[in-house]
């Protein structure tokens, strides 16, 4: 059974700093690419970040500079480091796996507010 747990989530005072945390298991980890996305209220689920089996990375227009995604093989663990955080980036934020299938964390909420 595949399961994506995420943590990290939670209130941070815009310009602060999180790290969320996506723990894997039932897939064989470093086959997958693994990604961050972000779902704010009313809106589409979308693409944060992304980091591919050989390391490669892709973030959207808006976090980057500011957000840097990471993998450990070893802990089949996937990171996201969220930093200079605006109000704009409250959201849920979700872990993806995807090689010929793609599966799904349950979110972890991020409320960026003074």
């Amino acid at each position: 059974q595949v399961q994506l747990v995420e943590s990290g989530g939670g209130l941070v005072q815009p310009g602060g700093s999180l790290r969320l945390s996506c723990a894997a298991s039932g897939i064989i980890f470093s086959r997958f690419t693994m990604g961050w996305y972000c779902q704010a209220p009313g809106k589409q689920r979308e693409l944060v970040a992304h980091i591919t089996s050989g390391g490669s990375t892709n973030y959207a227009d808006s976090v980057k500079g500011r957000f840097t995604i990471s993998r450990d093989n070893a802990k089949n663990t996937v990171y996201l480091q969220m930093d200079s955080l605006k109000p704009e980036d409250t959201a849920v934020y979700y872990c993806n796996a995807r090689n010929l299938l793609s599966y799904w964390g349950q979110g972890t909420p991020v409320t960026v507010s003074s």
